[in-house]
């Protein structure tokens, strides 16, 4: 059966597992060797080429997943993210990024891009105008993030992407937010589609991984620059991560359901100000998510109102943990100005609207009304402290 005709739970389970012809074992066998035969063999092996057993076949399941001709793994999203940036641009070059994106893909152009003497714009917005008014002559690069770290903007892709090709200009996203359950860019013509595998695709916040999927030409040209730089990943993290991948569609479907009930119940409530979520109606760009994403996904985050201390909030939430990563079974909040984003200075958060009261939350797979609960009983005990 062709893999376009297969289901997604099916893509998950079966797309890129192992045979194991030698036991019939019913899951992919792990292959931990480092040294592999040279001679009379059409494939030379070799972990840092990302060509060992459980190498190749992952790649070919997120390959499936994102639509794309093919894949590459690496040691985490930042490792899939700079080389996939340093596989495209070089010294003179010039790379056009989305100013509302995760602050470590910031902080990694701003303090290593001059290094290779490669030049970069961040727009003054998210819409297809602020990406047109940021091209130069020598833009090689359009990098866009959507739904955005945290603020869950909402770029065009097609028009990005109809824009960049209409100049010849090659473009990539961090579609980690979405997961390919969600969102796949390549159906709207992106070149380029990465992820911080950490998150949904391991889904049980014990792999540290990450992907870029896209042409054979551009993951071969990528995988030039990979196997010079050495950021190939272990193969029992590769199995571990195939593993996770098989409940993908299933976790991030029960995630979004909690997530899109969550958004209202948050958005209802007297002490929360503001709620950053896609699948809202008022959301600003309700209507394009909702024209370019499958479902709107499990992440939001929300601002409480003034007088509410984030911080204290946090500390009383006994099911929801405070924690650093996201998208994991389990949910998880965290401040994005003490965390994701404490690398810009004060001025960009607040130029950007990441304010000490914004609150990323990730929606895990626990029953609804539980999650509910401990918000509900979080809110009452930091007010009460707050007034006592």
């Amino acid at each position: 059966m062709s893999k376009k005709k297969l289901g997604l739970n099916t893509i998950c389970t079966h797309v890129g597992e192992i045979k194991d012809k030698q036991f019939k074992g019913a899951i992919s066998p792990i292959y931990l060797s480092t040294s592999y035969e040279f001679d009379n063999v059409d494939v030379k092996r070799y972990p840092r080429y990302f060509n060992t057993p459980n190498q190749e076949y992952l790649v070919k399941k997120i390959a499936a997943l994102e639509h794309a001709e093919d894949a590459l793994i690496f040691g985490s999203g930042m490792a899939a993210l700079s080389h996939m940036f340093l596989a495209f641009l070089q010294k003179g070059d010039h790379l056009v990024v989305q100013n509302t994106l995760y602050g470590g893909t910031s902080n990694f152009i701003k303090e290593e891009f001059p290094k290779y003497g490669i030049e970069f714009t961040f727009t003054d917005g998210y819409q297809v105008s602020d990406f047109e008014a940021a091209i130069q002559p020598n833009t090689k690069l359009i990098h866009i993030e959507t739904p955005s770290n945290p603020l869950l903007t909402i770029t065009d892709i097609k028009a990005v992407a109809d824009l960049a090709k209409s100049k010849s200009i090659i473009t990539s996203i961090d579609n980690t937010f979405a997961s390919p359950i969600n969102q796949n860019p390549m159906n709207f013509g992106i070149d380029l589609v990465m992820h911080s595998a950490t998150k949904y695709l391991g889904g049980h916040s014990d792999i540290l991984a990450g992907a870029v999927a896209g042409s054979e030409d551009h993951i071969k040209r990528i995988w030039n620059v990979g196997k010079n730089l050495g950021g190939s990943l272990s193969d029992f993290t590769v199995w571990m991560l195939e593993r996770s991948m098989k409940t993908l569609a299933l976790r991030v479907k029960a995630q979004t359901k909690n997530a899109r009930k969550l958004a209202k119940f948050l958005d209802n409530h007297q002490d929360v100000a503001k709620v950053n979520y896609p699948g809202l109606k008022h959301h600003p760009e309700h209507q394009l998510a909702k024209s370019q994403m499958h479902d709107f996904g499990a992440m939001m985050s929300f601002e409480l109102t003034q007088g509410i201390d984030a911080i204290a909030f946090q500390k009383q939430l006994n099911l929801i943990k405070s924690s650093m990563s996201l998208a994991g079974v389990e949910s998880t909040m965290l401040l994005p100005s003490e965390t994701s984003h404490a690398l810009l200075t004060q001025e960009e958060r607040d130029a950007l609207g990441i304010s000490h009261q914004l609150i990323r939350f990730s929606v895990g797979i626990e029953t609804f009304r539980d999650l509910k609960h401990d918000i509900e009983q979080a809110l009452t005990k930091t007010k009460t402290n707050s007034f006592a």
